[in-house]
């Protein structure tokens, strides 16, 4: 009997959607791809998978999580599996480069940018920035190896210290800061293809915006600081609106990606700078219930359609490019 296979590495962000499937009384079944084998000769089960490998699941011990489902998702795709958020997706997930790259063939803006591996070639990089820089992991998740500088001296500083950690790829990012009028960045949320909702996230914690409870109360992980700021940190926006969700929404298409979270920040100009996207996104429930809208529900509805769509012979459902 098909049913709907959830591919990850994180049993903790799981729990909502566990939660969600079993509401829609829908069948369902892990797939824990930290380590395992994988026998080419034979089949995969009928179903729908829906791939949440992380970029950051080396921070949680399983190293070589994203490589082994990559292999696993050849394999489900040869053999003409639905699979969301795809082998594409994967590759976006564990790699900025490849996201800026292809955010560009959309005319989505991102800052500039300039990968380096080694630390005098980090440092050659910082100087083609004109003013203040960030540092971040080209392969990350939660924020891993971003830090703010305003100068070349205090980067090197930074990386002649015990503070300075490598990406797990070996490829630092180098840049250039967005100055907002306001310390937030936005979120914009799909499920299906199809724009949920936008969320207000406040930044004036720290750079670590994993927006997932379990982030909320001091996880070793993914921390957001001791002291809570006065307002909610994740807001969800009413009425949201603006020309980027569109193109957000023919970039997802062309990229095998389902299901994801994109983030963008908004310079004093009003100019929009998207910098990641994140394909095993995560929600934030106290912002949901505030708002009355709840992704993983949501997510679990899409996922129980598709199953049903395959159970009918249908074709499944796909935004347009």
């Amino acid at each position: 009997m098909p049913k709907i296979y959830v591919i990850h590495e994180n049993a903790t962000w799981v729990e909502p959607l566990r939660a969600a499937f079993d509401e829609l009384d829908l069948p369902f079944e892990e797939w824990f791809l930290d380590q395992g084998t994988l026998d080419l000769s034979g089949a995969p089960p009928d179903g729908v998978f829906y791939n949440r490998m992380s970029a950051s699941s080396h921070s949680r011990g399983h190293r070589y999580a994203p490589e082994y489902t990559a292999g696993v998702l050849a394999w489900l795709e040869s053999h003409g599996r639905r699979v969301i958020n795809n082998g594409r997706a994967l590759q976006l997930e564990v790699s900025k480069i490849a996201q800026y790259a292809a955010l560009a063939n959309f005319g989505i803006r991102t800052p500039h940018t300039v990968a380096a591996i080694g630390r005098d070639n980090i440092l050659a990089a910082a100087r083609k920035m004109r003013g203040s820089f960030i540092t971040k992991h080209n392969r990350a998740g939660k924020g891993l190896g971003v830090h703010l500088f305003h100068g070349v001296d205090a980067l090197k500083q930074h990386l002649d210290s015990d503070a300075f950690e490598d990406s797990i790829d070996g490829i630092t990012l180098i840049q250039e800061y967005i100055r907002a009028p306001e310390p937030y960045i936005t979120r914009v949320e799909f499920v299906g293809g199809q724009f949920l909702y936008a969320v207000c996230v406040d930044t004036s914690l720290g750079f670590e915006l994993c927006p997932a409870d379990v982030c909320q109360i001091g996880d070793a992980f993914c921390p957001v600081g001791e002291t809570a700021p006065a307002a909610p940190r994740f807001q969800i926006i009413e009425d949201f609106a603006h020309p980027i969700i569109d193109k957000y929404r023919r970039f997802i298409a062309a990229n095998g990606i389902g299901i994801s979270g994109i983030e963008f920040i908004t310079d004093e100009r009003g100019e929009i700078y998207t910098y990641d996207v994140n394909t095993n996104t995560n929600y934030n429930s106290e912002a949901e219930a505030q708002a009355g809208l709840y992704g993983m529900r949501t997510i679990a509805a899409y996922l129980g359609d598709e199953l049903a769509r395959l159970k009918e012979g249908r074709e499944p459902a796909r935004a347009a490019a």
